[in-house]
């Protein structure tokens, strides 16, 4: 078991991290189309985080003309450029499911985090 933690522990990025569930984050994203690449940039809101190691995995919600889109992001894929928060969102679950029955304005809506401090700390 310890050689595969070693070599699960070498996957590992440590730049991948401060953002939690209820936040709205932009995910950056590397794309390959033929042999250029350009980074696409996916926002919306963080609805779960999955796993633990390097099979750890996040969903991000938006609603793009209407329609509910969601995407899961492996945390250290090398396909991310980076994660930018946007906005600090305060829940009390842990998977927020409840987003995708509701429409409109009510589907981007979390309530904001309290203080700076709460910015600060993640």
């Amino acid at each position: 078991m310890n050689k595969l933690e070693k070599i699960q522990n070498e996957q590992v990025k440590p730049d991948i991290k401060g953002f939690n569930v209820g936040d709205t984050v932009k995910v950056h994203t590397r794309v390959i189309e033929g042999g250029k690449e350009r980074i696409q940039i996916f926002a919306g809101i963080v609805l779960d985080i999955k796993g633990t190691g390097v099979g750890k995995s996040f969903t991000v919600r938006k609603v793009s003309y209407g329609e509910g889109v969601e995407r899961v992001f492996p945390f250290y894929t090398p396909r991310i450029a980076r994660v930018e928060v946007t906005k600090r969102g305060s829940v009390r679950r842990a998977r927020l499911n409840y987003l995708r029955s509701r429409v409109g304005k009510n589907a981007t809506n979390v309530k904001e985090a309290a203080s700076a401090r709460d910015v600060a700390n993640a």
